[in-house]
């Protein structure tokens, strides 16, 4: 069947549940696991829900991750090339030239070595809600500090800056800002960044920042990826540490199972990372060539999204997959992308989220929800999906 063959649909924002993806894509997966897509800008492209389909996308060179090619499925957006140092704008061999620093930061062996300043991170949260409590909203006191002061530490930004960088990656990241206000965001965080890099080359330190100011970038190049770093290095595990908590307070049999068996945090975490998936509005990609894919033709040109949340409750790979199972193993989820663009900062993410949900289930074993499970808000148009505040008390 041709791409002429098909209607199209809009990318689903509605959810019936807070945990859960739009039951659209569900419907849509089921007919078929690539439909016709419309975009904002009045184009037509492709939606991607199976599994198998979306790691064939997300690993065939054929379909580019340049920014040129990329159309927004929510909220429009217009397509421009990749800001330098932004690499996940890039493909191969230019991606390669940015990515090949990270990955040496981002071993298993030197995340490991990390453990012990994230426990350091976590107890020392832990204490301050202590203090603070035995009310408090999880998300302001624990769920965003930990993974900021992490990547902080890790690139050599100073701490103190954090609320100004949280800010400014909120606004880049929600649709329901306006291009202007995104814009303006990047630009001042580029500036901020890129006089540090200034500075750490003047005087290097012992940090990743200083490491980018050193290495064969620009001043620039430098910058944008510190930003791209910084800016996905606290947002994406604050979400998933405040959704998870909410999630697990809603569910209190996976929470008493998690409290009975601690051992079972690196499953759980898997887990929460195939049931949550928090790129709400997926990833995309352009084809640079005719490709069939499951009997569709993506013709050369054509934007392709791919929608991880739908992916990653495909029954026809895990079974049972609207259940959240904390037992279940979910290792082939993808949570984390797929490919050559598999998040680098992986492995970090998964130390803090097994660190944070062992030592907050284990030092508030009364912790619940302060007030009506359905009136916390969501970031409902954002492309990183979670809560915006979790008041909790114990």
């Amino acid at each position: 069947m041709t791409s002429t063959d098909l209607g199209t649909v809009s990318f689903p924002t509605e959810r019936t549940c807070p945990f859960s993806p739009p039951p659209k894509l569900a419907e849509l997966r089921d007919e078929h696991p690539v439909s016709r897509l419309a975009y904002p800008d009045g184009s037509a492209g492709w939606l991607v829900t199976g599994h198998a389909a979306a790691r064939a996308v997300l690993s065939d060179q054929r379909f580019s991750a340049r920014g040129e090619l990329r159309r927004m499925a929510v909220g429009g957006g217009v397509a421009e090339p990749a800001r330098p140092g932004v690499f996940i704008f890039m493909d191969p061999p230019e991606h390669t030239r940015f990515r090949k620093i990270f990955t040496g930061e981002f071993t298993v062996r030197r995340t490991r070595k990390l453990e012990p300043k994230v426990e350091r991170i976590t107890a020392d949260r832990i204490a301050a809600m202590r203090e603070k409590g035995p009310s408090l909203d999880l998300v302001r006191e624990f769920a965003l500090p930990i993974p900021s002061l992490v990547i902080c530490e890790l690139l050599g930004v100073p701490y103190e800056d954090h609320a100004f960088f949280q800010r400014h990656s909120e606004i880049m990241l929600d649709h329901e800002r306006t291009m202007e206000e995104a814009v303006h965001s990047y630009t001042v965080m580029a500036e901020f960044l890129g006089g540090l890099v200034r500075q750490k080359r003047d005087a290097p330190e012992d940090d990743l920042l200083s490491r980018l100011a050193t290495a064969d970038f620009t001043d620039i190049e430098a910058a944008g990826s510190a930003m791209l770093m910084l800016a996905a290095g606290h947002e994406t595990t604050a979400k998933m540490l405040g959704l998870g908590t909410y999630l697990l307070l809603t569910h209190p049999d996976q929470m008493r199972l998690l409290r009975d068996r601690p051992e079972l945090v690196d499953n759980a975490v898997e887990e929460m990372m195939r049931y949550l998936s928090i790129v709400q509005f997926g990833v995309v990609r352009g084809a640079v060539e005719d490709v069939e894919l499951e009997g569709r033709l993506i013709r050369a040109g054509e934007t392709v999204t791919v929608a991880l949340s739908a992916a990653n409750r495909d029954p026809g790979l895990f079974p049972d997959a609207d259940v959240l199972d904390l037992t279940r193993n979910a290792g082939r989820h993808l949570g984390f992308g797929y490919g050559v663009h598999q998040c680098v900062g992986q492995q970090l993410a998964r130390v803090e989220m097994r660190i944070a949900f062992r030592r907050l289930i284990a030092a508030f074993p009364g912790l619940r929800l302060d007030g009506d499970p359905g009136e916390i808000e969501t970031t409902r148009l954002a492309s990183m999906y979670g809560v915006r505040s979790l008041p909790v008390s114990w």
